[in-house]
């Protein structure tokens, strides 16, 4: 019979677009003893994810969990409880998970309107009016920080555009939350998802949603059942809820690495968390355009936790990736879609958003590029 060695795996320094470092603290909660999923103690850590989670969200919706699945599941969940066969929904697409938004949507049964801009370019409140006085929807889905791109989507102002025409209006922030301001209830927003794997430093896995007033509405008022079981909001918040009604066996571990993650996030404090992501993009910036890189997108468009770069006509995007982490043990990735084979995505998210790690960056690719 084969045998198999032990499990060795190597400590990279994860600078792709994700999944981001994850500190000793965090994996260390991952390795304390189970508890059942209903036990009392375990019910006590639930709500205080919570409680955690809508400090990060900059919230105070009730209905604040974390959908258990990637970023996916968490994408999946939104469109899933607020579709219905025959419904509108506007979705702005500017980069690769805009597409996969429409994907999801147009698989349940979802009028699909797109609004397209070029990758790397952003919508404004009055793209999205225009749009809707031509083709009115139940629901327009916005990605805040488009992850193929590296494009910061502005959100001032685009609710009050959403709800002057009565839609709700649905977020992506899988690479937002917990490296810049997601600020739910002050930009109104009624429906919004990420990941654990970014930002928030820890494994991938859970994908925390919070639902507000005017979404929980709809959510309640449908038709018809929702169209997965699995990802049904009303069933996984009874379990989420007072009632704690058994929906499914809860990743007792994931929950404890969230919890400690979002401790972290809170010990640092908000505002001093997204200083130091800026802080450490700036620094990556100015190494990246002083070797003559150009990064893709603008200035004042340019998401601070992952930056794209134009790979050089003569050189093999490929090959100066594989060294880095052969040479370096660092990894960043390639361009999706229309970026594919002429960028590379670098990622500076939550532990992984430190200064050595920016200046060894900069460094290698000086060498590697230059050779």
């Amino acid at each position: 019979m084969k045998s198999y060695a032990d499990l060795n795996t190597p400590e990279r320094i994860l600078l792709g677009p994700g999944p981001s470092m994850v500190p000793p603290r965090v994996l260390q909660a991952m390795a304390h003893p189970l508890l059942g999923h209903l036990d009392p103690q375990f019910i006590q850590l639930m709500k205080e994810v919570q409680d955690l989670l809508r400090y990060v969200f900059q919230t105070k919706n009730p209905m604040t969990l974390p959908i258990s699945g990637t970023g996916s599941a968490g994408m999946e969940s939104t469109i899933v409880n607020l579709i219905e066969p025959g419904d509108a929904i506007l979705i702005g697409v500017n980069g690769y998970f805009g597409e996969r938004l429409c994907d999801m949507a147009s698989r349940y049964g979802a009028i699909v309107h797109r609004l397209d801009k070029p990758w790397g370019d952003v919508f404004h409140p009055e793209d999205i009016d225009a749009a809707l006085r031509n083709q009115p929807a139940k629901v327009v889905a916005l990605v805040h920080a488009e992850t193929s791109t590296g494009a910061l989507m502005p959100l001032e102002g685009m609710a009050e555009i959403v709800h002057k025409h009565g839609a709700l209006l649905l977020i992506d922030c899988v690479t937002s939350l917990g490296g810049i301001p997601v600020k739910i209830d002050e930009w109104d927003i009624d429906i919004a998802y990420s990941g654990t794997q970014k930002c928030l430093s820890c494994p991938p896995g859970l994908a925390p949603v919070t639902v507000g007033p005017r979404a929980r509405e709809a959510l309640h008022k449908r038709k018809s059942k929702v169209a997965s079981w699995y990802l049904d909001l009303g069933m996984i918040e009874h379990y989420w809820g007072d009632e704690r009604t058994y929906h499914h066996t809860a990743p007792i571990s994931m929950i404890f690495a969230l919890r400690e993650a979002l401790r972290i996030v809170q010990e640092e404090g908000l505002e001093e968390r997204f200083l130091r992501h800026r802080a450490n993009s700036e620094l990556l910036w100015e190494g990246l355009e002083d070797q003559g890189l150009r990064l893709i997108v603008p200035l004042e468009r340019r998401l601070p936790t992952l930056t794209t770069v134009a790979v050089p006509d003569d050189v093999n995007e490929a090959e100066v990736r594989r060294r880095l982490l052969d040479e370096y043990n660092v990894e960043i990735a390639g361009g999706l879609g229309a970026f594919k084979g002429k960028a590379w995505r670098i990622g500076l998210m939550g532990y992984s958003s430190r200064r050595e790690n920016v200046v060894l960056l900069n460094s290698a690719l000086t060498r590697l590029v230059e050779a």
